[in-house]
């Protein structure tokens, strides 16, 4: 659980922010010189085979700009999703939708979206207490991503799921390239959100052991969690539910409906 300064929020604030670009890819960090990823990306399909959503996938939307020429006009109409001066500086970047695609693929997949955002610093290093003996991860650490929650909160959710349709043609086309010529976003993406909305939130403190080159969880539950949900988790309680809150508000205008969540994410919502 050790991280460097660098670290990468996809998905979801990018993620989300970026359908910004396209909506959901910045909404956790996963963070650089981290060991506990699964090396490699998934086989082709891997979420193919899920059950299809109530409603229907977007169609191809109004802009007819090439994929690989899409960045500028994306910037240019971010203005109407956030004014954040932290988001500007996000879509600095290249390859926007295909950062975008790539990052929503390796979350639905439970896997870190780290490659695709290497532009992000934080000031204060990764943190731990100790108490009694046991080692916890430091509160204070939590606020280092405050910055994240910040922008998602200025996000537009009817921005968002605006470029989200107008960029349908570019984002389908990018995600063809990843190797899926016959797959659906519209619901890997679902499952990506439903990924990051399965992230339980604890309130208490989250105890954690050295092992040879990492913290890991002391709780197996929460060392169980996917790579995505344990770097959503590192974000601290009160950011990991602004930040759910912010998806549930999303997944409507986006053309979800309740009954597309997962079982496991509505008995976390009722509880």
């Amino acid at each position: 659980m050790e991280e460097s300064q660098k670290i990468v929020r996809t998905a979801i604030i990018i993620l989300i922010i970026v359908i910004a670009a396209v909506g959901v890819y910045y909404l956790f960090l996963a963070d650089r010189g981290r060991s506990d990823e699964t090396p490699g990306r998934p086989a082709a399909e891997t979420v193919g085979a899920a059950a299809p959503v109530s409603g229907e996938p977007p169609a191809n939307g109004a802009v007819t700009i090439p994929l690989d020429r899409s960045d500028g006009l994306l910037r240019e109409l971010a203005g109407d999703v956030s004014t954040h001066a932290v988001f500007m500086k996000w879509l600095g970047s290249g390859n926007l939708i295909r950062r975008f695609v790539a990052a929503v693929d390796a979350v639905a997949n439970g896997l870190s979206p780290r490659p695709q955002a290497d532009f992000f610093t934080l000031a204060a290093p990764f943190s731990v207490v100790r108490r009694n003996g046991k080692t916890f991860l430091n509160p204070a650490s939590y606020e280092r991503y405050n910055v994240v929650a910040d922008v998602l909160d200025s996000v537009s959710v009817a921005g968002c799921a605006k470029l989200y349709r107008d960029f349908q043609s570019q984002i389908r086309e990018a995600y063809r390239d990843l190797g899926y010529p016959q797959g659906d976003f519209h619901r890997v993406l679902l499952k990506a959100v439903n990924e990051l909305l399965r992230t339980p939130i604890v309130e208490a403190p989250v105890e954690v052991e050295k092992t040879v080159a990492v913290y890991a969880y002391v709780d197996a539950r929460l060392e169980g969690l996917s790579v995505p949900q344990k770097h959503l988790l590192r974000m601290g309680p009160e950011n990991v539910q602004l930040i759910q809150a912010k998806l549930r508000e999303l997944l409507p205008a986006l053309g979800f409906a309740e009954s597309d969540l997962a079982a496991s994410v509505r008995l976390v919502a009722e509880r």
